[in-house]
């Protein structure tokens, strides 16, 4: 299905078809995201390029106006897309996408770098936790409490809650206010999503991963840069394990482990 997409170049716009295809996904606006990422990511959405109005994009993803803008937020926090007001959306020039696209398309050709990923997690979401302790406002706290929020009511209803999932861990790196960094921790994640989905069907799974979440968050409320590292390493390493099938390594003394 294609749909109009207006790229400016040289002050112009110039039309050409970009392919949308209709929703089928339980989590509509996920779908709808990695839709639009594989757009940029394939080079047929580029910087500078306007999405089509809201109403047509759920015309043509045949989902509600509601999904759209879910998706469009999204996608937004990610940094891939700017909204402007009286203009419309459109691609956002990002230097870091030179660094971003190829790892992404490296690691996803090797199923073994799985192992890999959640090295560079541990690695990397440690320290950006830690970062969002000393840098988030208080506006961003408060929407890292209401996704957990939104995971509590998902898990109390028996689902996996792993939308609220990926939104925690986004608004953790929105919050560390570093772009580049943050980018391609998303990168890692969204090449994880199978086996994010694989460890939150995992009976309890989804219960514990809420109270880890709570943990971190706590941490970052109480300004507190090495709780708040310490908590999300604890997380990851806990969620690595059920993913592998390991028995997950133990904290050191004195540390209470989130898995």
């Amino acid at each position: 299905m294609s749909v109009p997409g207006r790229r400016r170049v040289g002050g112009e716009a110039a039309d050409r078809p970009i392919e949308l295809g209709p929703i089928k996904s339980t989590r509509i606006y996920e779908e709808i995201v990695r839709q639009v990422k594989q757009l940029i990511a394939e080079g047929r959405l580029k910087s500078g390029d306007r999405l089509p109005p809201e109403r047509e994009l759920a015309e043509k993803f045949v989902v509600s106006r509601t999904s759209v803008r879910e998706a469009l937020r999204a996608l937004e926090s990610l940094g891939l897309i700017e909204i402007r007001a009286g203009e419309g959306t459109f691609v956002r020039e990002m230097s870091v996408d030179e660094l971003v696209g190829p790892l992404a398309l490296v690691l996803t050709s090797q199923r073994e770098a799985i192992g890999e990923l959640f090295e560079a997690r541990r690695v990397l979401e440690p320290a950006i936790a830690a970062l969002a302790a000393s840098r988030a406002t208080p506006d961003e706290v408060q929407e890292m409490e209401r996704i957990l929020d939104d995971q509590a009511r998902e898990v109390a209803a028996g689902r996996t809650g792993i939308a609220q999932d990926a939104a925690f861990h986004a608004a953790i790196g929105t919050a560390a206010h570093n772009r580049a960094i943050t980018r391609i921790v998303h990168a890692i994640m969204d090449l994880l999503t199978q086996s994010r989905e694989e460890s939150l069907n995992t009976p309890g799974r989804p219960t514990r991963s809420h109270q880890d979440h709570q943990r971190i968050v706590q941490a970052i409320a109480r300004r507190n840069g090495s709780a708040a590292r310490q908590a999300m390493l604890d997380h990851l390493v806990a969620v690595e394990a059920l993913v592998r099938g390991t028995t997950p390594e133990r904290p050191e003394s004195g540390r209470r482990s989130g898995a």
